[in-house]
């Protein structure tokens, strides 16, 4: 099976991206192109979403590690939501990101999000 990558939505700062299939060596450098290739200088968010992802390698980690340290060196963040339970044991097994990084669904990354920045206006007040 193939990976299906699609954009879900691509504004100014946040980059929304959906996974299908499986993320392996086969894969990993489809998804790596489309990141880079997607990524403006104003890019400070990637949410990437893992709902129909049936599969990861260690190929695809190290993707999901380089877009982790782009962002990180651009002061952006990569948040991953929807993680199906095989995908989770991965994550889980190899510690391949902090757990303030995954979200059960979009609905709890927006609360995170809207937190955040809720936080951040009230220290600038």
């Amino acid at each position: 099976m193939s990976l299906q990558i699609h954009v879900e939505d691509h504004n100014s700062s946040i980059l929304r991206l959906s996974l299908d299939g499986r993320l392996d060596t086969t894969t990993a450098n489809d998804l790596d192109k489309s990141i880079h290739n997607s990524l403006t200088p104003d890019t400070q968010t990637v949410i990437l979403n893992l709902q129909n992802l049936n599969f990861i390698s260690s190929a695809g980690l190290r993707v999901l590690a380089k877009v982790r340290k782009t962002m990180k060196s651009r002061e952006g963040k990569v948040y991953f939501i929807n993680l199906t339970p095989q995908v989770q044991k991965v994550f889980d097994i190899v510690k391949a990101v902090p757990l303030s990084e995954v979200f059960v669904s979009t609905q709890e990354l927006d609360a995170y999000l809207t937190a955040m920045q809720a936080e951040v206006g009230g220290e600038s007040n």
